[in-house]
């Protein structure tokens, strides 16, 4: 088997694949204002996605993360999620959603073969939850999840993008959730992109200050898997759940970069800041490309840069986090 290295060293075992640019929520960091389509949804269709996983698990690639947008709004997602989960090579599917659909889904999904679920929740307080996400969903994401962590997930997630003056003051409140629970929440850093330069003005904090209150406090740096996300996550003895800290700003964030993109109409992304995309979608018609697909993929991978441009301000050609997945 083929394996993805990059010129850096880099292995890249780990694929994040946006399954709809469509999200039903309006967070304020992300999509003010809503989803507003431009035109017909031409986004991959389930043989498409299938294809495209078999050329990625031939390169070595055996953790697949689904997201969006909201990936939950794909009516086929069970099928999208067995499809994928069937795929030789592949060991772990995990998918990023906001949870609003969980009661009604979550056991057709972990049924289906969905083996992690990471579930965004900026804030434990009901009205501070919808001031940021414009949705008043906070009982059926909550309820959703304490019914995920009876369903034998190998990992159950919390994601929250930390804000300065609207939610950065819940540790002590997560500490508290996390005590009984077998759980994770990721705290990840505001990061600028194209079009909320003066919301990340207002609202960014370092999420190396919340570290350095985690060491403070008593938490101590876990060891990081080769195909783990890229939060340094903390555990505490007194404490059954963990935190994890995604920090993009900091020093050498992108030299542990193990995870590539494909957009929800196929273009490879090599970095989630870059400067281009690569169409993959003209090899996904048909299995007997099933060779030039791997072959692209392995091509192109010797574009990747050290590392990102945003200490620069350059947020690359991504307008928001819902348009490629996060």
């Amino acid at each position: 088997m083929q394996t993805l290295v990059d010129g850096f060293g880099r292995a890249f075992p780990y694929l994040r694949l946006s399954l709809t640019e469509a999200c039903n929520y309006r967070c304020s960091y992300c999509l003010p204002d809503g989803y507003h389509a431009d035109g017909p949804s031409k986004f991959l269709a389930l043989d498409e996605i299938e294809r495209l996983v078999r050329g990625f698990a031939a390169l070595g690639m055996s953790k697949l993360r689904l997201t969006g947008g909201e990936p939950s709004l794909r009516k086929d997602l069970p099928s999208i999620i067995a499809s994928v989960s069937a795929v030789p090579g592949i060991r772990k599917v995990a998918i990023t959603t906001n949870g609003c659909l969980l009661p009604r889904h979550i056991r057709t999904w972990r049924e289906a073969g969905l083996t992690a679920l990471n579930v965004s929740l900026d804030s434990l307080d009901p009205a501070r939850f919808v001031a940021i996400t414009g949705h008043d969903r906070f009982a059926e994401i909550t309820e959703g999840v304490e019914m995920a962590l009876g369903l034998g997930f190998d990992s159950v997630k919390l994601n929250a993008v930390l804000l300065r003056g609207l939610n950065d003051d819940e540790l002590p409140a997560w500490c508290q959730y996390l005590r009984e629970r077998d759980i994770a929440i990721r705290f990840i850093e505001l990061m600028r992109t194209g079009d909320n330069a003066a919301y990340f003005e207002r609202h960014h904090v370092r999420a190396e200050a919340l570290e350095e209150q985690l060491l403070a406090t008593g938490w101590s740096l876990r060891p990081r898997a080769a195909d783990a996300g890229p939060a340094r996550e903390y555990t505490h003895p007194d404490y059954r759940g963990r935190i994890g800290v995604i920090a993009p700003y900091s020093k050498d964030f992108c030299a542990g970069c193990n995870r590539l993109r494909v957009t929800a109409r196929g273009d490879l992304r090599l970095c989630l800041f870059g400067d281009f995309g690569i169409a993959l979608r003209p090899l996904l018609q048909s299995d007997a490309d099933h060779d030039a697909l791997v072959a692209r993929i392995a091509t192109q991978l010797g574009l990747k840069a050290a590392g990102h441009g945003l200490h620069q301000g350059n947020t690359g050609i991504t307008p928001h986090l819902a348009s490629i997945g996060g």
